[in-house]
Order: C-alpha cells, then sequence, then structure tokens
C-alpha cells in the first residue's frame, strides 16, 4: 500500500508501518497544499491512504467517490503515538478503500 504522510505526521511512525511504501507530503513539495488539494494530488500520484492528524479533513471534505482511504490520528505527538504504534499499524493494514478511520490516542 502507498501511504503519504500529511505535513503534520511525525516521521518516525513509517518505521512501524512494514511492507507499506511511505512517502511524507513535504518530500513531494506538497506541504503547502490545502486538503482538497492534497487529496486529488494524492489520488492522481496513486496513493491508497492518507495518514493525517489533521482532525477537520473529514468535515472540510466531500470523500463521496474518493479512492483514497484516510487515518486520522488524534495526536501528533510522537512520543504518545510511539506507545500505540501497532494499533496504528493494524489499523492501516484493514483500512478500506473510501474509509475513514479515526484513531484517538485517549482511548487506547
Amino acid at each position: 500500500m502507498r501511504i503519504l504522510f500529511d505535513a503534520n505526521t511525525p516521521a518516525p511512525l513509517a518505521r512501524s508501518l512494514r511492507g507499506h511504501q511511505v512517502v511524507r507530503a513535504d518530500q513531494l513539495g506538497w506541504q503547502g497544499l490545502e486538503n482538497g488539494a492534497l487529496l486529488d494530488a494524492a489520488e492522481q500520484e496513486g496513493f491508497d491512504l492518507l495518514l493525517t492528524c489533521d482532525q477537520n479533513v473529514p468535515y472540510q471534505q466531500n470523500f463521496t467517490n474518493r479512492k483514497l482511504a484516510v487515518v486520522i490520528l488524534s495526536s501528533n505527538h510522537w512520543p504518545t503515538l510511539r506507545q500505540i504504534a501497532a494499533q496504528i499499524a493494524t489499523a492501516v493494514d484493514f483500512v478500506q478503500t473510501g474509509q475513514i478511520v479515526r484513531i484517538d490516542v485517549a482511548l487506547l
């Protein structure tokens, strides 16, 4: 699976996503793209999933007919996310096309 890390997603999390190709938005020069443009660019480039910490994405965008899955983390604090990296990896492994999955670190 090709995964795009939004600009606010901690890069070290990629090490926990074995078997997936992870690319950061800033590596592609996309750090300034707004959510709609970022989703469009990600789909055009063949990404399967957007991993973000932006809580507003589902409220700002229409996901009808989107090919991209989205996993939203409730925090971008790496020491906190490191503790639940295995749960995040499981969510990534099982997310379906067009699905939006929220992972609330406070609940895990």
